[in-house]
């Protein structure tokens, strides 16, 4: 996983951002976020928040803990009528080992089924 100065950097740098934009949007200086991406100054909390909120990626992930991006709205996100991927993720984790791996290799069968049938579908056009 990245440090949280170089997600910090790779964030700001994917949304078109300056380090004066981001510095004015959880109010510091250039200066003061320049070191937040050098690792020279920790990130205040308040201004993880904002980032996080900012960037919509959870803060576990903007501060280097996950690999997993979904923030606040893709956890609360439908994946159907009644269930939130949020609440998906949860009721996966609670499964046995074999029962995790069990979901996981179903999704990837799905996964590989829908990538045959677009590239089948593609050739025809």
């Amino acid at each position: 996983m990245k440090a949280i100065r170089e997600l910090l950097r790779d964030l700001r740098v994917d949304n078109d951002l300056k380090q004066s934009d981001v510095a004015e949007l959880i109010g510091t200086t250039q200066q003061q976020y320049s070191k937040y991406e050098t690792g020279e100054s920790d990130l205040p909390l308040r201004a993880l928040a904002v980032l996080a909120d900012k960037y919509d990626v959870s803060a576990d992930y903007l501060m280097g803990r996950t690999d997993c991006r979904e923030g606040v709205t893709g956890q609360n996100r439908k994946v159907s009528a009644d269930t939130t991927a949020g609440a998906l993720v949860s009721d996966i984790l609670s499964l046995s080992a074999a029962g995790r791996v069990s979901v996981y290799d179903y999704v990837a069968m799905w996964k590989l089924k829908e990538k045959y049938t677009q590239q089948k579908d593609g050739r025809r056009m």
